[in-house]
């Protein structure tokens, strides 16, 4: 079912393979070690080595990438972002594959902003890098969000199995897929994409059953759960409930922008979120926001760009299914008296914390070391005023 929500080629011929994980961390590992298994055979057939395996992705991937790379020594090349762009450049991503790259991890839904990375413009740059090279660089989607979105609501981008360099998917069912906690999924174009000698079969149980897991026991609830999902709701219910999900991100996106304190750093066509940071850093910044909120009953997480991006900090709001257009207005409105009550906090800060924090700086401070300074004193500000106002 979501090979064909991916448009696997599925003919007479052609039959998709795919395995249930836990979440999309243990996904993106099968993947990898296919494709590193398969580069593998590839090059010993050759006669060429294969012992210097590199794969490449935007330096926004999720951790579990790094994870990859390191636990079955896979090199990690990373392009590097850039302010304003928060994805991995297609262009750049493809100047750095050379014949050691296992496949290029390509992104639907960044963790950083939803963004959704130009897969089309990837492929299309590869089939005409392996043309002139004679490789075959393939490329693995990283869907763990968008996976359940974009099919749904975006049905004319071209991000799946329609390009054919897309060998494996993954999605997470935990999160659009409208299940709890602990299901993932991959997905491999054909059987070919899958080395059977990664699959082990046993028959213990009364009939042979292939197995391709780094996991051991662990429950069907998630997979019985997934399947009632999809039956129950059909692509039509998926459908409302992502474009309701996208509705309450524009109500709250547009809410943010009213207050004219923030620049929108998420984009329209992506998941739907809303990432957002402050135009003027001067008194305060995203952290503190973020700490405030929590009074409000909100856990807004703010956080720094990757590498090259580090100096913008963000603060991010996930629209689920459950987040209605009332919650939305609400935190509108709660950000809004956060603003407010921050707004009076500088000249306190300033007299409680003395010329010897800010009059007498040694060299030329960047603007970081300084906003670091103001919160470190607001921190200091609001506890003791806590202790005096006995406020929990």
């Amino acid at each position: 079912m979501i090979a064909r929500l991916f448009n696997a080629p599925l003919g007479e011929t052609e039959t998709a393979m795919g395995v249930g994980t836990v979440g999309s961390s243990e996904a993106i590992m099968l993947a990898g070690l296919a494709f590193k298994r398969n580069w593998q055979n590839k090059r010993k057939a050759e006669g060429k080595p294969y012992d210097k395996p590199n794969i490449v992705t935007g330096a926004n991937v999720q951790v579990c990438w790094e994870k990859f790379a390191r636990y079955f020594e896979v090199e990690l090349k990373e392009v590097k972002l850039s302010e304003g762009y928060y994805v991995m450049d297609p262009d750049k991503a493809a100047e750095m594959v050379d014949e050691n790259t296992i496949c290029v991890a390509a992104i639907l839904g960044s963790t950083l902003n939803g963004e959704f990375e130009d897969v089309k413009r990837l492929n299309d740059l590869l089939v005409k890098k392996n043309e002139e090279t004679g490789w075959n660089t393939p490329i693995h989607v990283d869907a763990a969000s968008g996976g359940f979105i974009a099919p749904f609501i975006y049905p004319e981008l071209e991000w799946d199995f329609r390009l054919p360099l897309v060998k494996s998917i993954n999605v997470s069912g935990h999160k659009y897929g409208l299940v709890y906690a602990g299901i993932g999924w991959v997905v491999w174009r054909t059987q070919q994409d899958l080395p059977d000698e990664l699959i082990f079969h046993i028959n213990y149980l009364g009939a042979d059953q292939p197995t391709f897991t780094l996991n051991f026991s662990k429950g069907s609830s998630q997979i019985i759960a997934q399947y009632y999902q999809l039956i129950r709701l059909g692509f039509e219910g998926y459908k409302n409930v992502m474009e309701n999900c996208r509705e309450n991100m524009v109500v709250l996106r547009e809410g943010i922008e009213k207050t004219e304190r923030f620049n929108i750093v998420s984009k329209e066509v992506g998941v739907p979120l809303v990432a957002f940071s402050l135009k003027d850093h001067s008194f305060h910044n995203e952290f503190e926001i973020s700490e405030m909120l929590r009074r409000f009953g909100w856990i807004v997480p703010a956080y720094t760009m990757p590498a090259d991006a580090q100096h913008i900090t963000v603060l991010r709001v996930v629209i689920r299914e459950d987040f209605s257009r009332t919650l939305a207005e609400r935190l509108v409105a709660d950000i809004v008296k956060v603003l407010h009550e921050l707004d009076t906090l500088p000249s306190k800060i300033s007299r409680k914390m003395g010329a010897e924090d800010f009059g007498n700086v040694k060299g030329k401070k960047v603007e970081r070391d300084i906003l670091m300074e103001v919160i470190v004193g607001w921190r200091k500000f609001v506890k003791e005023r806590k202790k005096m106002n006995g406020v929990c």
